[in-house]
């Protein structure tokens, strides 16, 4: 078994039960740390502190890392225009805090056959928001559903 110290000092190949009392000596735990070498490579090392700085540095990373966060506007082929623009506001304030927008307009009855008033809409929608937000996915059809993704601009946080 190959053997490499604490500091990081190759020590030789030593055979196993060799290895061990020298690891028992330093108060150390011997680690394999590459078992399909030839020979097997372990190293000296105090284990609990290993993890202990490993699950650290994984926690930091978690909070490092931004979860994007996906908020939604709800239409109606008939919505009113001030309620539109009440909605457009809402959904620049989305994304000028960083997160998608959802844009999903159901469809009630017979308004399902009034598709150009519904397209209207959403092109209405990606001109208000053009300075904030990009299109991320166009609108599409889920049942009776339209939906359209907007995503932040670049120059946003």
């Amino acid at each position: 078994m190959r053997v490499i110290d604490a500091d990081g000092k190759q020590l030789g190949v030593l055979p196993l039960q060799e290895a061990l009392r020298l690891a028992d000596e330093r108060n150390l735990d011997l680690v394999e740390v590459s078992p399909n070498a030839d020979p097997p490579v372990a190293k000296y090392m105090d284990f609990g502190k290993y993890q202990y700085e490993r699950a650290k540095r994984d926690r930091e990373a978690r909070k490092a890392r931004k979860e994007i966060e996906v908020k939604e506007v709800r239409l109606r082929p008939k919505t009113d225009d001030h309620d539109r623009d009440f909605k457009i506001r809402q959904a620049r304030a989305f994304l000028l805090s960083g997160a998608k927008v959802k844009i999903r307009m159901r469809f009630r009855g017979r308004e399902i056959y009034n598709l150009d008033v519904a397209k209207e809409l959403f092109d209405h929608f990606a001109d208000q928001l053009a300075d904030v937000g990009t299109i991320e996915q166009r609108p599409s059809f889920e049942g009776r559903t339209m939906l359209m993704i907007m995503a932040p601009a670049t120059g946003n946080k």
